[in-house]
């Protein structure tokens, strides 16, 4: 290959050459030929180098400088390899003429990010479906990645936005369990609505019990580092190994860390190594270069591999995946890619995944593998949020105390007329499967919290939204009670167990506040936040002004400053609409 491009090269040289003996006859023509040998250059490096990782996919190729016999050992019958080297870049083309220099810019990449189709969950009349159920959902990706957009100064995709992902990327101080005979405790609010005092909004609170880190069982980690040729720019590779730095100096002795990477072919970078082996941890993520193309279904098939060959029985085996989700080699079918994690969730390791970058990021696969992982998803847009992700919730992510976590709430018809279930779009379960343990839900880490809320409208409030039938339907049977708004039950699994436990708790109509707490307040304005992103259906006439209000009127404590940040991206945000009611309508007033 190299033979071949330096012959093109010369070639290009002497047209260039023979350009300047008659500069004003022949300039045109020779950029031209000049451009297309170049170009031609190029182009057979790349279908070169296309080749040689075409030739890799069948096989996994283990890379890393530390060639001593403990790592030649940790994957038997794997050769050992160089890193490959980066694929070449596209570069914008200068040629020096006796009339000036002429450039051929480089074209600016379109976005290619994705994001999973979604509509909201519409009004539910409760004299036909009393009954609400979904899965827990801790993931938090959907406000850093949206954030991420602000600052960018772009309006997000109405698809980005998940509400839920908003509402739990704060803490809003939930009553813990009393002692861990439950791994956590359930808690609820009702009050008005604060975009319409005809209706309600009732807020559900799950906090799990917590634990100090040091107490925490051994980890067995494996990091799946995407170092791939759209890996190179600084929010990406650059980021994800500051963020992971961080990380490494929290380990202990008794935790095992792997570092696998996938370009074009998979490779493993470190074998399991001692925790506390933080010099030789952290030399190992300095030597990643990005390069190449995006095999990443290998890359998870040797992730796993690593972290069966280190499982812990009694501990915590993790893989954690960080990547822009641009799959584009190997297994690239999302639903591919979703049979293997699922199928691999079933050996006791988790997968969470965590994205960075822009232009390319494929927030549905990222969000989607986590989900079939039994794991979490977030996306790392600062430093600051490593260290959040990967340090100080660190232990939440880690230790699982509840699995399969899903959530029912029965409303009564005589008190309720209409509900709305606030974000969760891609949570929601059949009502048949809230009992069945075989279908799976989200988990619950030690110290996480979960936020749900739900709109509701009174009967006879006059707030209805959906219109009276004319002909008639269900009514409410004579003798019903009016003394609870609704019927909570919530489902779980402990660790290590097949078959779920039960929690019930009524909602009194008694429960009912005209004054509800800075939490509810705080929670809710987040929520209308994320609707006015996705367009401003739900909230009345509530405009930003509103939830900035509310928001600021709510922040109590803030140890780190993230409600604060929520109000700027509030301004931010309604600045950023009001200037650009122009744009294509993907995320209006």
């Amino acid at each position: 290959m190299s033979h071949r491009r330096l012959n093109l090269t010369l070639l290009a040289v002497a047209v260039l050459a023979g350009c300047t003996s008659n500069p004003t006859a022949q300039q045109a023509p020779a950029e031209e030929a000049a451009l297309a040998a170049a170009t031609a250059a190029d182009a057979a490096a790349s279908a070169e180098t296309e080749r040689r990782e075409r030739s890799t996919l069948d096989s996994v190729v283990v890379t890393g400088a530390r060639l001593s016999r403990q790592a030649k050992a940790a994957v038997p019958g794997y050769a050992y390899a160089p890193p490959p080297p980066p694929a070449p870049a596209s570069v914008a083309y200068r040629e020096s003429f006796s009339a000036g220099v002429v450039a051929y810019p480089q074209t600016q990449p379109a976005n290619t990010e994705k994001y999973a189709e979604r509509d909201d969950n519409p009004v539910r009349r409760t004299l036909d479906e009393p009954v609400s159920t979904f899965s827990v959902d801790v993931d938090t990706g959907s406000y850093s990645n949206v954030r991420r957009m602000l600052r960018d100064g772009q309006r997000p995709p109405a698809d980005a936005v998940r509400a839920e992902e908003f509402v739990n990327y704060f803490r809003y101080g939930h009553a813990a369990p009393n002692d861990r005979s439950r791994p956590f405790r359930v808690t609820t609010e009702l009050a008005p609505a604060p975009w319409n005092a005809q209706r309600q909004v009732l807020m559900v609170g799950i906090k799990g019990y917590d634990v100090p880190k040091a107490t925490l069982p051994p980890a067995n980690l494996v990091f799946l580092l995407d170092t791939s040729g759209s890996m190179e720019s600084p929010d990406k590779l650059p980021l994800l190994k500051q963020s992971f730095t961080q990380l490494v100096t929290q380990l202990r002795a008794q935790d095992r860390v792997s570092i696998v990477v996938y370009a074009g072919s998979a490779g493993l970078v470190l074998p399991p190594t001692p925790g506390d082996r933080h010099g030789e941890i952290l030399a190992a993520l300095d030597r990643l270069q990005a390069g190449g193309s995006t095999n990443g279904g290998d890359g998870i098939r040797l992730a796993y591999a690593m972290a069966k060959q280190a499982f812990v029985p009694e501990g915590v085996n993790r893989v954690i995946l960080a990547t822009d989700g641009d799959f584009n080699v190997g297994t690239v079918s999302q639903d591919a890619l979703e049979t293997m994690v699922a199928d691999q969730r079933k050996s006791g390791i988790a997968l969470t995944t965590l994205g960075f970058g822009t232009g390319n990021y494929n927030d549905a696969l990222a969000e989607k593998l986590a989900d079939v992982g039994d794991g979490t998803h977030a996306y790392i847009d600062t430093l600051q949020e490593g260290r959040k992700v990967l340090v100080e919730e660190m232990q939440s992510t880690l230790l699982t105390i509840a699995r399969d976590v899903k959530i029912q709430v029965e409303f009564n018809p005589a008190v309720v007329a209409e509900y709305r279930l606030i974000g969760y779009e891609n949570r929601v379960l059949a009502n048949e499967d809230f009992a069945n343990d075989k279908v799976d839900a989200g988990d619950i880490g030690a110290g996480h919290e979960v936020t749900a809320l739900y709109e509701i409208t009174p009967v006879g409030s006059g707030a209805d939204r959906l219109p009276a039938l004319r002909y008639g339907g269900k009514t409410v049977a004579a003798g019903v009670a009016t003394d609870e708004v609704a019927h909570l039950r919530l489902r779980y699994k402990l660790p290590g167990q097949d078959a779920s436990r039960l929690i019930e708790a009524p909602i009194a109509r008694s429960m009912l506040i005209s004054q509800p707490s800075e939490a509810f307040r705080f929670a809710t304005a987040v929520a209308a936040y994320a609707d006015l992103l996705r367009g401003g259906k739900r909230i009345d006439g509530w405009a930003w002004t509103d939830v900035a209000r509310t928001a600021r009127g709510a922040t109590g404590r803030d140890p780190y400053g993230l409600k604060a940040e929520f109000i700027g991206l509030i301004d931010q945000a309604h600045r950023l609409v009001a200037t650009q009611t122009d744009a294509p309508a993907i995320a209006g007033e």
